[in-house]
């Protein structure tokens, strides 16, 4: 593995665990969803970079919307409402988080 695709998949890591960290409570609060949020764009600037040949290799993961995900976060018309971020953040974060780490796992790549 290159030490720039590790390094990628460090970030995305690093980026679901504070997410999954930060939505332990019940009801997050404002600044927690803005930090989701921030986590959420890092992810996705992350994973558009990670070459497709890469990311085949577990592709119930949508790469391709992760990789819009920060245009979607920060556009003119932010609409993502609390819900939809917490869900994201419960369900969808902690398979990405397992996906990434067995690609870092992997020594093909």
């Amino acid at each position: 593995m290159t030490s720039g695709l590790g390094r990628r998949f460090d970030e995305v890591v690093r980026a679901c665990a504070a997410i999954e960290r930060y939505v332990d409570d019940a009801a997050p609060t404002e600044v927690v969803l803005d930090a989701v949020r921030m986590r959420l764009v890092e992810i996705g600037a992350a994973v558009g970079t990670l070459p497709e040949h890469v990311t085949a290799a577990e592709p119930e993961i949508p790469w391709a919307r992760l990789a819009r995900v920060g245009d979607r976060l920060t556009g003119d018309r932010c609409t993502v409402s609390a819900p939809v971020l917490v869900s994201t953040a419960r369900r969808d974060v902690p398979r990405l988080r397992e996906a990434v780490e067995r690609l870092r796992a992997d020594p093909a790549d």
